[in-house]
C-alpha cells in the first residue's frame, strides 16, 4: 500500500532537484499536490527515472479516480442523440455517427482521444497552476506528455503551424490519446478574419483526420481558440459544429463513431445546445 504523503514528498524532492531549486515542502495533501503541479508545469522536457515515473503515475492516477472518470456510456445516458441533420447522407446507414455535448473537465473523459488547444511550441503551458486547458491536460497526463511533444517538435524542427494537429499518448489521463492543435489567436477587441475562421475550421478537420488515420472511435473536442485566444464563443461554436458535420458527411467510412463537444462554461453549453438542436449551422469557411 502506497503511503501517499511519503510518495508526494519523494515526487516533490525529485522535481525540485530537476528545477535546481529548493523550497519548503508544505504540510497538507492539497498543498503538496498544488506544489507538484506547479513544479511539473515548469519542468524542462528531460528524462526521468523509472522510480520517479512510477511514483508520479501512482499519484496522478489516484487524483484521476478522485476527480471521477466519465465514460461514453454515462455521457450517452445524459445526452439525447444529436443527429447531423445538416448532412445529406443517411448517417444511420453510413457512419452511425453520434454527436454529444458534455460540460465538465475534459481530463475526466475516458475516450480514445481528447483535443488539446495547444500553442505553437506544443510543449504545454509553462505558467505554474495556470487554469488553461493546455496546463490542465499536461498536469493530469504527467511529465511524459511534455517529453513526447518535445521529441515530436525536435524531429519537426519548426513550430506547429496553425490549423494542424499532432497525436500523442494520454499517459495518466483516462483518454488513450491527446490530439494537440494550434488555433488562431485573435487580438483583444478584434473580430476574426476570414483567414482565421478558415484556420479554426482546419483545426477540427486536422484532429478528425489524425484520429481517423489512427483508427480511433471516439474523440472529445474542447472549445478551440476561445478563452485566452479570444475567438468569439458563438462564431467558434458555429464553425466547430458545421465543420464536424461536413467532415462526417465526407467520411462515411471513418472509424470515428462518437464525437463529443466538451464545454466548460455555462455560456458555451447554452450555445452548443442551441446550435446542435437546430436543423443547420453556419457553413465552415473554406
Amino acid at each position: 500500500m502506497v503511503n501517499r504523503t511519503e510518495n508526494l514528498d519523494y515526487i516533490l524532492r525529485q522535481l525540485m532537484t530537476d528545477d535546481g531549486q529548493q523550497y519548503a515542502i508544505p504540510a497538507t495533501l492539497r498543498d503538496k499536490q498544488r506544489m507538484m503541479r506547479a513544479l511539473m508545469n515548469i519542468r524542462q522536457p528531460i528524462a526521468a527515472s523509472n522510480e520517479f515515473l512510477e511514483a508520479q503515475n501512482q499519484e496522478l492516477q489516484m487524483q484521476a479516480e478522485e476527480r471521477g472518470v466519465v465514460t461514453l456510456e454515462s455521457i450517452a445516458e445524459a445526452n439525447s442523440k444529436l443527429s447531423a441533420r445538416a448532412c445529406s447522407l443517411d448517417l444511420s446507414r453510413t457512419l452511425n455517427s453520434q454527436l454529444f455535448l458534455w460540460q465538465g473537465d475534459i481530463t475526466r473523459l475516458k475516450v480514445d482521444a481528447i483535443v488539446n488547444a495547444a500553442n505553437s511550441q506544443m510543449l504545454g503551458c509553462w505558467a505554474p497552476l495556470h487554469n488553461c486547458i493546455d496546463n490542465c491536460i499536461h498536469s493530469a497526463a504527467g511529465i511524459q506528455l511534455r517529453q513526447e511533444c518535445y521529441e515530436l517538435m525536435q524531429a519537426q524542427e519548426h513550430d506547429e503551424p496553425t490549423g494542424q494537429a499532432k497525436i500523442t499518448l494520454g499517459y495518466n489521463l483516462p483518454a488513450k490519446h491527446v490530439i494537440h492543435t494550434v488555433g488562431p489567436i485573435i487580438p483583444q477587441g478584434s473580430q476574426p478574419t476570414k483567414e482565421q475562421e478558415a484556420q479554426l475550421a482546419a483545426c477540427y478537420r486536422s484532429c478528425l483526420d489524425i484520429a481517423d488515420a489512427n483508427l480511433l472511435k471516439s474523440i472529445a473536442f474542447c472549445c478551440i481558440s476561445t478563452g485566452v485566444f479570444n475567438f468569439p464563443n458563438l462564431r467558434a461554436a458555429e464553425i466547430a459544429i458545421a465543420t464536424v458535420k461536413e467532415w462526417i458527411c465526407a467520411h462515411h467510412a471513418s472509424s470515428i463513431t462518437q464525437i463529443i463537444f466538451n464545454v466548460f462554461l455555462d455560456k458555451d453549453y447554452d450555445i452548443y445546445r442551441r446550435l446542435l438542436s437546430e436543423d443547420s449551422t453556419a457553413a465552415p469557411t473554406d
